[in-house]
């Protein structure tokens, strides 16, 4: 099969051919339709998160449809269109795993990271971190979804429910707070996006999707926040979420990695306000918000690409040259190098 390979961090993926993968007990083999590209890869890519299971498939955003399954699994059938996330197996037995916190695993893996994913033609999952995709979502529109909006969707929650934390700041908005802007709409809340400076045209993208203000993040919030949510993987922007918002209102650091965050007076985080992290997800998460994704209807803005251009698609992420998600669409290719043996 195909597939985009990282061997070395600080390195562009190799497009190879590779050994379909079988599934094992309790997986699923998937042939994958499309994946998203998400910023976790770029920190896969560029060493920031450390060592990945090289060499590595990446992808963790993974929308198609079972081909095989493997012993004791019951869930799924061949043929079913599902999705596959980040997380990607849980040991069921740890102290987390026990109190139904399975996102803090102390043995979880990572699709794309510890765990083959969806930069290929086909790829297997654990059956029970797999989810059926919801009608009416293309595959492409579905994959950022598995990530952006789930961890998204997360981040909102531990924002606060929507009549306490009626008023939320985003302070990145790329493929995440451009699905989130949405629900947070249909909850009805107020949204207030802050991007970089230079960054006009991302303000007005958030406006069109609904934020009732946009402007840069070096700007004070035009309003007292209950809640900010930073996806933007900036250290500094935690001292500025804490200036923008109320007596006990939280800031969500959505990101699996951020910069170091600078020293700030303890007056800004005095009146119980709290800064919190988002680890992963649950099943939980992935139920809810795909169950609520057609009822909004949530609409996805995505940037296609070829299998065999993921450099590209990761290159035009990391300099912003697009608004919504990048999706990787598996389809033909050529210059391959041959691996498979």
């Amino acid at each position: 099969m195909r597939a985009m390979v990282l061997r070395e961090p600080r390195k562009p993926l190799q497009l190879e051919m590779v050994r379909r993968p079988e599934p094992a007990s309790g997986q699923v083999l998937i042939e994958v339709r499309a994946c998203g590209i998400c910023r976790t890869d770029l920190h896969v890519m560029d060493g920031e998160l450390p060592h990945p299971a090289l060499p590595l498939i990446p992808g963790h955003q993974i929308v198609g449809n079972v081909v095989a399954i493997g012993h004791e699994v019951t869930s799924l059938t061949p043929g079913q269109r599902i999705g596959v996330p980040w997380l990607g197996y849980t040991c069921g037995v740890c102290r987390y795993c026990v109190s139904g916190r399975k996102n803090l695993c102390d043995d979880a893996r990572f699709t794309g990271y510890d765990i083959d994913g969806g930069f290929a033609e086909y790829a297997v999952a654990d059956a029970r971190y797999c989810f059926s995709i919801p009608e009416g979502f293309p595959d492409a529109q579905a994959a950022p979804l598995l990530c952006a909006g789930l961890i998204g969707y997360r981040s909102l929650r531990m924002a606060g429910d929507p009549d306490v934390a009626s008023r939320i700041g985003l302070y990145g908005f790329g493929a995440a707070a451009h699905i989130i802007v949405q629900v947070a709409r249909y909850q009805g809340r107020e949204v207030y996006a802050f991007t970089r400076d230079d960054d006009t045209a991302g303000q007005d993208y958030a406006r069109l999707l609904g934020a009732v203000w946009s402007g840069p993040s070096s700007e004070p919030a035009p309003v007292p926040l209950d809640a900010a949510i930073i996806f933007a993987p900036a250290g500094a922007l935690v001292p500025a979420a804490l200036r923008a918002t109320a007596k006990g209102g939280i800031v969500v650091c959505a990101g699996i990695h951020m910069s170091d965050i600078p020293a700030f007076p303890y007056e800004i985080l005095w009146g119980e306000r709290q800064i919190r992290s988002v680890a992963n997800l649950t099943r939980r998460d992935g139920q809810e918000f795909l169950r609520l994704a057609p009822e909004i209807p949530i609409k996805t803005d995505v940037q296609r690409y070829r299998l065999e251009d993921a450099n590209r698609a990761l290159d035009d992420l990391r300099h912003g040259r697009f608004h919504g998600a990048a999706v990787l669409e598996i389809n033909g290719g050529r210059n391959l190098v041959d691996v498979s043996g």
